[in-house]
């Protein structure tokens, strides 16, 4: 008798056990956060990636009771930051500021030793804005199409800027050669170009307007053309490219992925969460304020978006023959 208690005992305390792992991870996903939370930006501080998590992350943390961090690690074309996650614990703690140029680099960069659309998992679109194309007062051109009579007319000698190698200037800037059959010559950057851009020493630069609209306002640079398919109403006196050249769009656009692995629980919390973030009318005000728009949505629909985006890249990538060079 006395064996058989025992050996019940011991197959309740087995089966006990056998239990724990699974109620553990749902314990953890159930109770997210506990511990703060890292955003990685793969972009230096003050870039517009970076300007759209942070007015996420203070938010956020208030809703879900733990600080989300922005962790800026630029680099590499933002490949440094991505891959920072690729290779994370799958917990949730931390968590990629995905941009356009992670969508412009699964080409870009052949021999990565992720896949941006395999390792990351989407979890929501954050934020979309067009690019300005500004150049420095001293360029002899007010408006796009003398812009272009001045590049036709001088082949070589104008210097842009962009952030590296498949960023979104770079990329802007790229399209725009091949649409206007114009020769530009491209200076990438590690860092912010906007000093020099105001210095003159590079003389144009089709930035994200986060970053290039108080300059506008400001009248330090002069603002050409918008990167979006219409008119931007937060400089609507500025023509979309398109106007010119019909079919020219290419906007930034920002969002959130997590390690694969990451427990569905998790992501279904922060899309929960950043969706409430996304309609709200401040959320809203500051984005306008810096030309931009929430968008928000669920983790499929941002996992299309991507993949439509690899696919357009590739095409403009391929055509222009851009290929991986040293940032200044």
């Amino acid at each position: 008798m006395m064996k058989k208690l025992q050996r019940r005992r011991f197959l309740q305390l087995a089966a006990t056990a056998a239990a724990l792992p699974a109620v553990s991870t749902y314990a953890r996903a159930d109770t997210y956060p506990n511990r703060p939370v890292r955003i990685v930006v793969g972009f230096p501080p003050g870039s517009a990636t970076d300007i759209d998590m942070r007015l996420i992350a203070a938010p956020l943390g208030q809703k879900l009771g733990q600080e989300f961090l922005v962790d800026n690690k630029p680099g590499a074309g933002s490949n440094l930051g991505a891959e920072v996650v690729a290779r994370a614990t799958p917990d949730g703690y931390t968590l990629l500021a995905m941009t356009v140029t992670n969508a412009v680099n699964a080409t870009l960069y052949p021999n990565l030793s992720f896949d941006i659309q395999k390792d990351i998992v989407p979890v929501i679109s954050t934020f979309t804005s067009p690019n300005t194309l500004v150049v420095n007062p001293s360029v002899p051109a007010k408006t796009l199409p003398e812009f272009i009579a001045y590049a036709k007319a001088n082949p070589g000698k104008i210097n842009y800027a962009s952030f590296g190698v498949g960023s979104a200037p770079n990329m802007n800037g790229e399209l725009l050669k091949l649409m206007a059959g114009i020769d530009m010559v491209h200076v990438p950057y590690r860092q912010s170009p906007v000093p020099d851009l105001l210095s003159g020493q590079v003389q144009a630069f089709f930035g994200p307007m986060p970053i290039t609209i108080s300059l506008v306002r400001s009248g330090k640079l002069r603002a050409l053309a918008v990167s979006s398919a219409k008119r931007s109403d937060a400089l609507p006196d500025v023509p979309a490219v398109a106007e010119l050249l019909p079919g020219f769009e290419a906007n930034i656009w920002h969002g959130i992925g997590a390690p694969k692995g990451t427990p569905k629980e998790v992501i279904a919390t922060l899309n929960k969460e950043i969706n409430v973030i996304l309609v709200a009318p401040q959320t809203k005000e500051k984005f306008a304020n810096i030309g931009g728009t929430a968008l928000g949505g669920t983790p499929e629909e941002y996992g299309k978006f991507i993949a439509a985006e690899v696919d357009k890249w590739a095409k403009v990538i391929k055509a222009a023959n851009i290929k991986p060079v040293a940032e200044h």
